[in-house]
């Protein structure tokens, strides 16, 4: 089966098992959710003694994690995003952050992508509260290509992270050749009209827009963020001083995430008109994806909308 056909959590299974291969100091750490991560069976069967499941327990796990870290392994810890960042904030706080051990948290279902489990666990504050923190990384890699390089450059670097995983299949955006730089966005489209500004999850869905605007003669100049820290300011700033105009999307609250990001760096960079699509300050509720898209305003329709409302705005 080609990559691009598997689902997000297998790939991250499968590279985590090339990891252990390559550097036995790789850990696999799971809260009891290791088949919906995606690393059970695939990742025990291969390499029983670098799998540690927990149980429901997951400040433990973080907590492990950091003593781990502290004594030179590299333990990725997995579970839903409701847990791993509202739920263990304080062990990241203290035992990961401010201790600045070299624990890999990945966050996984992001978002609408929660669906079934409805608002307790449909979380769309991650990307904004593990921002904040201070030594933390936040990742958010947008096709199964992408997150093989994010992998390889969490496992290879010293440094705390949290990373956003899709767990399901997503459209490729690019090819066995992508890298990965947490410094620099990736401009997927030139343009002149309007900045469309994405990450994670939402990517394959900006990258169908631009292409379809492009088709009524409206320039889409697409950035893709799969870094929201640090982030890279010289390219949106640049960008926006070209187009005059930026819409942002993403699979998560406008308050505090890559909207608020590009917000920061804008208002005090290079003032200009911007439009944040992504969950108007709400909880979630069991629904299907299409569903939640339109009632809160962020799916494909409403990003080409909000192009072409910005699109040649005043430089």
């Amino acid at each position: 089966m080609a990559l691009h056909d598997q689902e997000m959590r297998f790939v991250y299974g499968a590279v985590l098992n090339e990891l252990m291969a390559e550097n036995p100091n790789v850990l696999c750490l799971e809260a009891d959710l290791s088949k919906a991560s995606g690393t059970n069976p695939q990742v025990p069967n291969a390499h029983a003694m670098n799998f540690v499941n927990f149980g429901v327990a997951e400040a433990n796990m973080i907590s492990t994690a950091a003593g781990l870290a502290a004594e030179g392994k590299i333990p990725f810890c997995a579970t839903f995003t409701c847990f791993a960042s509202r739920r263990v904030y304080d062990q990241v706080t203290i035992s990961v952050a401010y201790g600045n051990n070299n624990v890999k948290i990945v966050g996984t279902a992001p978002g609408v992508t929660a669906g079934p489990n409805g608002g307790t666990h449909m979380c769309f504050q991650d990307l904004a509260i593990m921002r904040a923190m201070p030594n933390l990384h936040v990742y958010s890699p947008c096709d199964v290509y992408e997150l093989r390089a994010v992998l390889r450059h969490m496992a290879a670097s010293r440094q705390p992270t949290y990373m956003q995983l899709v767990r399901g299949q997503v459209g490729a955006v690019f090819d066995e050749s992508v890298t990965f730089s947490p410094d620099r966005a990736i401009r997927l489209r030139e343009g002149t009209d309007v900045t469309l500004v994405s990450t994670g999850y939402m990517t394959q869905f900006a990258v169908g827009v631009a292409e379809s605007l492009a088709a009524e003669g409206v320039s889409v100049e697409l950035l893709h963020y799969p870094s929201v820290k640090p982030f890279d300011a010289a390219t949106l700033v640049a960008s926006a001083r070209k187009t005059g105009g930026v819409v942002t999307v993403e699979n998560q609250n406008i308050i505090g995430g890559l909207g608020g990001a590009v917000c920061e760096v804008l208002g005090e960079q290079c003032p200009t008109r911007v439009k944040r699509l992504g969950v108007p300050d709400q909880f979630g509720e069991v629904a299907s994806e299409t569903y939640l898209f339109d009632k809160h305003g962020f799916g494909p329709a409403h990003i080409a909308a909000a192009c072409r409302e910005l699109a040649g705005g005043a430089r």
